[in-house]
Order: C-alpha cells, then sequence, then structure tokens
C-alpha cells in the first residue's frame, strides 16, 4: 500500500554507521554471542565489516565454517545479547554529529525520507524513537522482513511504499553492501565516510560519491532536488 504520492526527492538512509555509530555495541553483543555458543569472539574488525547485513548472512562471513544451524544459533544469541544490553541501559548508539539537523532539514525541504537497515524492526524503532527522529521517516525496511542487502527488496519496498519514481531516489550509506543494493535497485547511490568501509570500496561497489562530511552531504542531496 502506497502511503502517499510522491511531491519531492525520496531519500532511503541506511542506520548503522550512517545515522548512529553502533559499532561499540554491535561488537560487544557479537563477543557476548560467540562468547555464550563457546567460540572465541571475531576479530572486532571482522565485525565491523558485516554490519549492514543481515544476522545469518553475517554469521556465515564470521564463522564460514559453520553449518546454517549453527548460524541459526549465533544470530538469535545476538539478538538476545543486544537486547539484553537495550535493556540493561548499556545501548548508546549515538548519532553523528549533524544527522538530526540534516535530517530536520530535508524533511523541511519536502524530501520524503526512509530507512533501509540490517537492524531489526526493534531495533531500528527503538534507536530512531531514542533520538526522536522517527516522525521524519515515512517508510522503515528492515531485515526482519527482507532479505540481505546487497539485494534491492528494501530499497524497492521503499519505493512502493512512498510513490516515488527510482529515477526520483537515493541510497545514503557507508558501506559497499548500500552501494550495491541501489545499483541493484535502480536508484542513485550516496556514500558517506564516517562509517565501516573505506571509501574506495564504496565507488567500486556503485556510489556516485562519497561525503567526507555531513555539510558535502548536505550539497550533494540538495544538487539531486
Amino acid at each position: 500500500m502506497t502511503l502517499r504520492s510522491s511531491s519531492g526527492p525520496l531519500a532511503i538512509f541506511d542506520c548503522d554507521g550512517t545515522l548512529v555509530d553502533s559499532q561499540a555495541d554491535i561488537c560487544a553483543a557479537m563477543d557476548a554471542a560467540f562468547a555464550a555458543a563457546g567460540l572465541a569472539p571475531p576479530d572486532r574488525n571482522a565485525t565491523r565489516r558485516v554490519v549492514g547485513l543481515s544476522l545469518p548472512e553475517a554469521m556465515r562471513r564470521l564463522r564460514p565454517d559453520g553449518t546454517a544451524d549453527d548460524h541459526a544459533m549465533l544470530s538469535q544469541l545476538y539478538r538476545d545479547a543486544f537486547r539484553e544490553r537495550r535493556m540493561a541501559g548499556q545501548v548508546e548508539e549515538p548519532l553523528y554529529d549533524g544527522i538530526a539537523d540534516l535530517i530536520a532539514e530535508l524533511t523541511g525541504a519536502g524530501w520524503l525520507l526512509g530507512v533501509a537497515t540490517g537492524k531489526s524492526d526493534r531495533g531500528l524503532i527503538h534507536c530512531l524513537e531514542t533520538h526522536g527522529l522517527s516522525g521524519h521517516f515515512v517508510t522503515l525496511q528492515t531485515a526482519d522482513r527482507h532479505p540481505s542487502k546487497p539485494h534491492p527488496s528494501m530499497i524497492e519496498a521503499c519505493l512502493a511504499a512512498t510513490g516515488a519514481a527510482a529515477s526520483a531516489a537515493v541510497m545514503i550509506g557507508d558501506t559497499s553492501f548500500d552501494m550495491a543494493m541501489a545499483v541493484n535497485a535502480g536508484v542513485r547511490a550516496l556514500g558517506v565516510d564516517w562509517g565501516y568501509h573505506h571509501p574506495r570500496e564504496l565507488t567500486e561497489a556503485g556510489a556516485e560519491a562519497v561525503a567526507g562530511s555531513m555539510a558535502e552531504l548536505r550539497l550533494l542531496l540538495k544538487g539531486m532536488e
């Protein structure tokens, strides 16, 4: 069902590494999940490299010698660990400086905003509510209801929900998975360099530009209005 007809361009944001810096929370939960399974925790850089993927795909990359059942078990242990941290008030996920202002500016300029993330529905809603951003986004797509990035399903759902044409949409993210997803969905791709993949990887995956600052991202988006 279409939520509204598109009267302006559509900006679809990744969450982890783009809107919020969640690497400390993700790494801590991943360490706890592997420990609960009796396994040595993965290198933290390896964990950061899989941020954005669905949990089963992330676990497959972190433990390539495991079975599908192993990956499913680790995925559930990760969910449990993250939920326990959230309930204990240990999850911070700070916004990157300038993101809140940018989101407000885009809304005021008539942009439609969405999120396409490897987070769960619960995790994304909690994150956006914590930072007071929920009211700015008209479509939220998560790993709970879609194949892992770089499959285009999440972006396609954002387009369908808003009525926006692919030619009027842009995906903004910090990983090669985000850029490849945008290419697969036929929308424009903008990278940001404050997340978890190197800018070169973003360009190689299809980013037409990589913003090195919030001011630069603002200018790139303004050029698309």
